[in-house]
């Protein structure tokens, strides 16, 4: 099956997504020791049992994208808003001031956006309604 463009783009960032908290989380254990050492506002085994949420979350809406659920768009959405809430909660309150703050905004909002069109494409709409009623072609 043909999905649309911006489905597939939309799959390619959960996987992005993915694969940075999966990194995350076996960084967070390697290195706990160090990290330990260094005094890091959050904590290493906090640090990975987030990172493993996120890492359950996107391999469940990815799923739903896939197996072309229409509950998925919806789920994507709050996702995405979720994910950004907590990124910039992380960055503002856990880490130290960062000179990157501009290019943070700029590639969070690119996502935000190409998320949301995604998800309200006429083509992201059809793909959906496809699998709701698949009788009525």
């Amino acid at each position: 099956m043909k999905r649309s463009f911006s489905v597939t783009l939309t799959l390619w960032a959960v996987l992005i997504t993915i694969a940075w908290n999966i990194i995350r989380v076996w960084t967070s254990l390697a290195w706990s020791d160090v990290l330990s050492e260094f005094s890091v506002r959050l904590a290493p085994a906090v640090s990975a049992g987030i990172g493993g949420m996120w890492v359950v979350i996107g391999c469940f809406v990815y799923l739903g994208i896939w197996q072309e659920k229409a509950w998925a768009g919806k789920m994507l959405f709050g996702t995405a808003a979720g994910y950004s809430a907590w990124y910039w909660g992380e960055r503002l309150f856990f880490q130290n001031p960062r000179p990157n703050a501009l290019f943070a905004v700029i590639v969070n909002l690119g996502l935000l956006i190409l998320i949301f069109f995604a998800n309200k494409s006429l083509s992201r709409e059809a793909y959906e309604r496809r699998n709701e009623n698949p009788w009525t072609e």
